[in-house]
């Protein structure tokens, strides 16, 4: 799996990357956290997907968290092609529309 290091360390910059794209965070430096507030500690979480890339993800461990004051949104899963597609079909036989996508790369 020493191989793999290098991969790893893409898929964790692709990951920093698609958060600083997006604005999820303002990196400041410890001595401006206000003492009412506390840093949430992240996470990496790896997994190898079924083609083989490799993906890293970011994660915030919840139970550090408040709503409100650490966190506005939620997550929300994604869905599998295969039920998408189903979900597709099932909607083009009944003559049902579907009006909402969202795609993120």
């Amino acid at each position: 799996m020493a191989e793999d290091r290098v991969g790893w360390g893409a898929a964790e910059r692709a990951e920093i990357a698609n958060h600083a794209d997006n604005g999820s965070w303002t990196l400041i430096d410890r001595s401006n956290v206000p003492s009412d507030r506390s840093i949430v500690r992240l996470i990496w979480v790896y997994k190898r997907k079924r083609s083989g890339a490799l993906k890293a993800r970011l994660c915030v461990q919840e139970c550090a968290q408040v709503r409100g004051i650490d966190f506005d949104q939620t997550f929300c899963a994604t869905m599998r092609p295969t039920s998408l597609r189903a979900l597709a079909a099932i909607a083009n036989s009944t003559g049902m529309r579907m009006r909402r996508w969202d795609f993120v790369a």
